[in-house]
């Protein structure tokens, strides 16, 4: 469990405030308007009216305490840049931030995150991948190149052991799981594939792609 101070309780910093509750994290969140706060008051164990920018009132809080900071503003990128400073400046272990550009991200690095969250950027490159492709079912990023896919046994593919395909020299790609029901993890050269299952798939989606035409 780490005690976690959230700045900003619009709806990123709700969802976040909420998925960290379910983690059995402690929040003490921090808020200019009280009717944002009202929301999630039965998700923290404690929550501040006031104004992130102001040095008075964030040496009152004892960010050094927190294991963690999360910048969560999002309608006001100075207001953001400031916070993110004062965190800096008062001692905050960790400061994670939220940012819609890419200027805006370097200069939140700048001023003392060691992250940057782009929430619209990620969902929308999640959106297009998974909905334009009926293969895919999930991906999740781990960086600009790689992600990982849950997409479905190609009929080409059925009956198959994985190392007869040869996915990983043909493709490039590697499989972590198969689901069928259930995920099974320990997966081998000797793992048969069946259409109608889905896969776990560690790469680049250009190379995912090339899948889909078989």
């Amino acid at each position: 469990m780490k005690n976690v101070l959230v700045i900003g309780a619009g709806r990123f910093g709700r969802y976040t405030i909420r998925k960290l509750h379910d983690m059995g994290h402690q929040i003490l969140v921090i808020d200019r308007e009280e009717s944002r706060i009202n929301k999630i008051l039965n998700l923290v164990s404690d929550a501040r009216i006031g104004d992130s920018t102001n040095q008075e009132f964030m040496e009152t809080l004892g960010v050094r305490d927190y294991d963690l900071c999360i910048v969560a503003i999002g309608d006001n990128f100075l207001a953001s840049l400031e916070t993110v400073f004062l965190l800096n400046e008062l001692g905050c272990k960790r400061v994670i931030a939220r940012a819609t550009t890419g200027s805006q991200e370097k200069f939140l690095l700048r001023n003392g995150a060691e992250a940057v969250v782009y929430p619209e950027r990620q969902m929308g490159s999640w959106t297009a991948i998974r909905y334009s492709s009926d293969n895919i079912s999930n991906y999740i990023e781990l960086s600009d190149d790689y992600s990982i896919f849950e997409m479905a046994v190609p009929k080409a593919w059925d009956g198959k052991k994985i190392g007869e395909i040869n996915i990983r020299r043909k493709y490039h790609l590697n499989i972590l799981g198969v689901k069928d029901p259930r995920m099974n993890m320990n997966i081998t050269n000797d793992t048969v594939l069946y259409y109608g299952q889905n896969m776990l798939v560690l790469g680049r989606y250009e190379n995912v792609q090339k899948i889909f035409a078989l």
